[in-house]
C-alpha cells in the first residue's frame, strides 16, 4: 500500500509548483493503478485548507471544486481512507523519541506511525520521513 502525502497532492493539482508534473503524473498512474493508494484524514485536510488559501496557494481552488477533486481521488477503487489502528499513539510516540523532536515533525510523525500500522509506503517530496526508521518511503516518480 502506498500512503500518499499532502505535499504531493497539492503539487499535483498547482500547475506552478516545481514538481506539478512529476506529482500529477504519479497520482495519475497510482490511482489507475492496482496497489492500494491511502489517504489519511489529515492529509485530506490540509489539502482543502492548504489548496483553498490565497495567501499559500497561488490559484486558490473554490472549495467545492477542492471538495469535488478529493471526491473523485476518493472515488477511484484502489484509494484507501486509513484510520489510526488501537495502537497508534505508541507508535506515533516512539517514532518522535527516536527523532528526538515533537513540533513540527509531528504531523510527519502521525503519517509515518499510519504507515507503520497499515505496512504502507509514504509517498512525499518531504525527506523528514528518513529520520523515522522502519518507516518506508520515497518521492513521486
Amino acid at each position: 500500500m502506498l500512503l500518499v502525502d499532502a505535499n504531493v497532492l497539492l503539487c499535483a493539482v498547482n500547475e506552478r509548483a516545481a514538481h506539478h508534473e512529476r506529482a500529477r503524473a504519479w497520482l495519475r498512474g497510482a490511482l489507475d493503478g492496482e496497489e492500494a493508494v491511502g489517504f489519511a484524514w489529515m492529509v485530506l485536510v490540509a489539502f482543502l485548507r492548504l489548496a483553498t488559501a490565497p495567501v499559500v496557494f497561488p490559484r486558490p481552488l473554490a472549495t467545492a471544486d477542492a471538495v469535488a477533486t478529493l471526491e473523485m481521488w476518493l472515488a477511484q477503487p484502489v484509494a484507501v481512507r486509513l484510520e489510526p489502528t488501537a495502537r497508534h499513539l505508541a507508535v506515533l510516540g516512539g517514532l518522535l523519541a527516536e527523532a528526538g523532536s515533537g513540533g513540527n515533525l509531528v504531523n510527519d510523525a502521525h503519517l509515518a506511525a499510519l504507515a507503520v500500522e497499515h505496512d504502507a509506503e509514504v509517498v512525499s517530496f518531504d525527506s523528514d520521513f528518513a529520520l523515522f526508521s522502519g518507516v518506508r518511503w520515497r518521492r513521486p516518480e
